[in-house]
């Protein structure tokens, strides 16, 4: 299988360009250089930056030049500090993924599907010389899997293009349902061979995503810890979360997750990349603060071996804040043996 080199043991930037209120001064503060020296101590290799378009795009479509100046210094840093970058396009024009029920126009207005690939052109102009070190995500979690045909043609007309631009830099493709490795299947044949298939995993969700408050239907003083048997989490899955989260675990019996679980669960994805020989990647996965330390641990332990046993590489979600911070407090009791396990 063609091996995603550099991009082995990663973590997400998340919530510095993306996900927040973008103020110059959240912009200057909440990642620095010290952040990046940290990481690079953490036995990482590269770090994942998820940026919403509004960074260097207006709602018309012009071009915000001083934030490209926060991307510059993220690839001064990450090349001082010999670390790989994912720049994932985390939000784009007409396309929000936590706001997928509006973004139905991303799929079916051509100036809305041009205006995303005249995007990564420009992105593609100015970072494409960086090939050696910077990879390229094109989207974070298409969620509708009604439009995994649309999808296909607009990764494939948006990828030559940046060809153009960046003939030898790696780019990531993932599929629908939230990024999900059971999409992974419904991606076509990769455009070249520097096409990694990119997926996201926080299963079971019922555990990783305990009481968070942006699912509807969950109950923010639930709790649950790790490992549970597989029904158990199936149950709960379909008492505590929407209809799209669920199906997973459908079917499953008494047996407790477990790293057999993943392995499993990743079966069927890895085939797929063997078949194209394309890189397997999850650019996503992590536990939320809410969830008991030790039974966290758990479930990276378990996961991290299934990644090693099929040479999956991966970026945890995510540095700090977020819900899901590995520097903030929550995390201190299991921080040390939690890097030891990445």
């Amino acid at each position: 299988m063609n091996i995603f080199n550099g991009f082995t043991k990663g973590i997400n930037l998340g919530g510095w360009l993306s996900q927040n209120t973008l103020t110059r001064e959240h912009l200057n503060t909440f990642i620095q250089e010290s952040d990046i020296a940290y990481i690079k101590r953490l036995n990482v290799d590269h770090i994942r930056v998820p940026m919403d378009y509004s960074i260097i795009e207006n709602e018309t479509g012009e071009e915000i030049k001083e934030g490209y100046s926060y991307i510059d210094n993220c690839i001064i840093w990450c090349k001082k500090y010999n670390l790989n970058m994912i720049l994932d396009l985390h939000k784009a024009p007409g396309y929000i993924f936590d706001d997928f029920e509006n973004c139905n126009d991303f799929f079916t207005n051509k100036n809305i599907q041009d205006r995303f690939t005249n995007l990564w052109i420009k992105l593609a102009k100015r970072y494409g010389k960086y090939h050696d070190m910077l990879a390229f995500e094109l989207l974070n979690e298409v969620v509708d899997c009604a439009y995994k045909d649309v999808w296909n043609d607009i990764v494939e007309r948006t990828i030559k293009a940046i060809r153009e631009y960046a003939p030898t830099s790696w780019i990531l493709v993932g599929g629908t349902r939230f990024n999900s490795i059971v999409s992974i299947k419904e991606l076509r044949k990769p455009y070249d061979n520097k096409i990694v298939f990119n997926f996201h995993c926080y299963e079971p969700l019922i555990f990783t995503h305990q009481g968070a408050y942006w699912i509807n239907g969950m109950p923010t003083d639930f709790r649950i810890t790790y490992p549970k048997t597989l029904k158990e989490y199936d149950d709960l899955s379909h008492q505590h979360l929407p209809t799209q989260n669920r199906g997973v675990l459908d079917g499953k019996g008494e047996i407790m997750c477990s790293k057999d679980f993943f392995l499993d669960f990743f079966k069927e994805a890895v085939e797929v990349s063997r078949k194209y020989d394309v890189p397997l990647y999850c650019g996503e996965y992590g536990v939320i603060d809410l969830a008991d330390p030790e039974g966290t641990l758990n479930w990276y332990k378990d996961i991290h071996s299934a990644f090693e046993t099929y040479n999956i590489g991966r970026a945890m979600w995510s540095y700090k804040k977020m819900d899901f911070g590995l520097i903030d407090d929550h995390y201190s009791s299991i921080r040390e043996r939690l890097i030891d396990n990445l």
